[in-house]
């Protein structure tokens, strides 16, 4: 090592301890709800990233607040860490709505009871003009690779997605170790799921969309920590979802929805 990188390397050694002295200054006063939880979406042939992100294509995984955009093909590692279902309703594109969700219904809510399907289209509407979506929102926890700090995400799943939402929640689920008593279910953050995408379509129109496969077992315990602490915000109710039009998985035809 040269006497230059060998300066640089001791200098950066001085400034991490300090870092490090003054760990979490500045940050006192943010609390979760003033923070981006980032959602994981999908790319679809309509989806406006593809003219403002450069290298962006249909199919490739999109993370909304870093900007970043995985390989769809190669896909990307995580750890779910929580799992709700919710019942959203949205104001129809171009009704002059917010962007946002009209209402937001827990799963134990009767608003389905209240909907009806018009002849030809799959959307579940209510008398005042709105339709509401069944929605599964998956936490996890981004592995990051060499020199990146892992991340949590929402994964929204809906329409056409829900069936790779139960077929994910089936796999944990099923998922059994042996214990010192016998079998037992691990908690959802216990493995690591690969999320790749692959090109979909019925008679309304084609898309891309979600794929899980099971990877293996977490093996490091402060990897672990984390998504057990970011599962127990979940719970707690301390991290809150800002839904917009434009999250979960985007179709050529919006139709298929």
């Amino acid at each position: 090592m040269s006497q230059v990188a060998k300066k640089q390397s001791a200098e950066l050694a001085v400034v991490t301890d300090m870092f490090e002295q003054d760990a979490s200054t500045g940050l006192e006063n943010m609390s979760q709800e003033d923070l981006a939880l980032p959602f994981l979406k999908v790319l679809s042939q309509l989806s406006p990233e593809l003219d403002s992100v450069e290298g962006a294509k249909a199919g490739m995984i999109f993370n909304t607040v870093t900007g970043q955009a995985y390989d769809g093909t190669k896909g990307l590692m995580v750890i779910p860490c929580a799992y709700e279902r919710k019942f959203v309703e949205w104001a129809p594109r171009g009704s002059g709505g917010s962007g946002g969700p009209a209402n937001v219904y827990p799963a134990t809510s009767d608003i389905m009871t209240k909907t009806f399907r018009k002849a030809g289209d799959s959307r579940d509407w209510l008398e005042n003009g709105n339709y509401v979506e069944n929605t599964a929102q998956h936490y996890v926890l981004i592995v990051g690779g060499e020199n990146e700090a892992d991340q949590p995400a929402l994964i929204v799943m809906k329409a056409t997605q829900l069936k790779k939402s139960r077929k994910w929640n089936s796999m944990m689920m099923t998922t059994k170790l042996m214990g010192k008593n016998g079998p037992f279910t691990p908690p959802s953050f216990s493995h690591v799921y690969r999320l790749t995408t692959s090109k979909e379509s019925n008679d309304k129109g084609s898309w891309y969309g979600w794929e899980v496969e099971r990877v293996g077992q977490v093996t490091d315990p402060m990897q672990y920590g984390i998504a057990k602490a970011f599962a127990e915000s979940v719970t707690a109710g301390t991290v809150k979802v800002k839904h917009d039009e434009s999250e979960g998985v985007a179709a050529a035809s919006k139709d298929h929805f």
